[in-house]
């Protein structure tokens, strides 16, 4: 595969329109230093030097999306609280197209609040609810996004299962089975155990210890009999599997596996690698990239985030650089 393909792949990517929905956060992040023990407790006294927030959970791909050139539109439900218009503001900061993204008094805008010393993180703290969506927001949210398939006006559809409330089997079954029958390509980043099997997806894309759960061979099952479980149980055309520092591993009906090393020089933080590794390969095939394209792509792109520390994203210019590195 040539750098030019690659690279006429990357530049194409202004041409996808994806819908990602799924469970947005806040990621909250406090730095600072920690050179003396408290007198209350033996824990560290953290001397805060500065603060934080970005996009987190669906947010992230959204906001990958969007610094690759690509187009995201969210799907999804807030809480009506200050942390939910802060994540409204992120999205309207990065042109992403939020109108299906709905209010919910019931609910607490889900945040993750990280302290960091030195880099280091010492401790996370998490808000949230995880009970199930209400009905009638649910229903809104679904008939939004069916009709926007229906009428093809997006090229994708991106899940991203947290497990936080928003996804339901009967939710994205529904609307798998809508884009099917529309052409439309379906992705799910899938919660191990959270939803029970949706056959006829386009690509799933599960880390290998939610793989193994998924399958439930247990964590030293091999890899080629995870995947086997995994493709008889949920049937998608494409399955990937990220293996942290090996790599990601592809699995195809009918194809022999094929394994593509990573593509990171030094590894900082895989926080948020999984959701740039799924945006870029669902953005590639969104935007006309053979699977085998897309999969180099993504696989270059998580390699540039896992080098930077937090929940980051990678722009077009910096994908283009790797790619051309290799």
């Amino acid at each position: 595969m040539s750098f030019e393909e690659l690279k006429r792949a990357v530049f194409n990517f202004g041409k996808g329109r994806v819908a990602v929905v799924g469970d947005l956060m806040l990621d909250a992040y406090t730095f600072g230093s920690a050179r003396r023990i408290s007198p209350e407790a033996p824990v560290l006294i953290l001397d805060t030097e500065r603060e934080s927030c970005c996009l987190g959970g669906a947010g992230n791909v959204m906001r990958n999306l969007m610094t690759l050139g690509g187009c995201a539109l969210a799907y999804g439900v807030l809480g009506n609280d200050a942390d939910g218009e802060l994540v409204r503001k992120m999205l309207t900061g990065y042109g992403i197209d939020h109108a299906m993204v709905l209010g919910d008094p019931a609910r607490r805008t889900t945040r993750k609040q990280r302290v960091l010393a030195a880099n280091q993180q010492l401790i996370r703290i998490d808000t949230e609810d995880t009970f199930a969506l209400d009905a009638e927001i649910s229903r809104t949210v679904f008939n939004a996004l069916k009709e926007a398939i229906e009428q093809k006006r997006v090229d994708a559809v991106l899940f991203e299962d947290y497990g936080k409330g928003m996804l339901s089997h009967e939710f994205v079954s529904g609307i798998a089975a809508a884009a099917k029958e529309a052409g439309i390509i379906t992705a799910l980043d899938p919660k191990p155990g959270n939803l029970a099997p949706v056959r006829g997806l386009t690509v799933m894309k599960p880390n290998r210890v939610e793989a193994c759960a998924m399958s439930g061979l247990g964590s030293d099952a091999p890899l080629n009999e995870v995947a086997a479980k995994i493709m008889a149980e949920w049937s998608p055309e494409i399955l990937l599997i990220s293996l942290a520092a090996q790599g990601l591993a592809i699995f195809r009906p009918g194809m022999k596996p094929m394994v593509i090393p990573t593509r990171a020089r030094e590894v900082f933080d895989v926080s948020g690698a999984g959701d740039t590794l799924i945006g870029t390969y669902t953005l590639a095939l969104a935007s006309g990239a053979r699977p085998e394209t897309a999969a180099m792509l993504a696989n270059c792109a998580s390699g540039v985030v896992v080098g930077k520390v937090g929940t980051v994203t990678v722009t077009r210019d910096e994908l283009l650089e790797a790619i051309e590195k290799e």
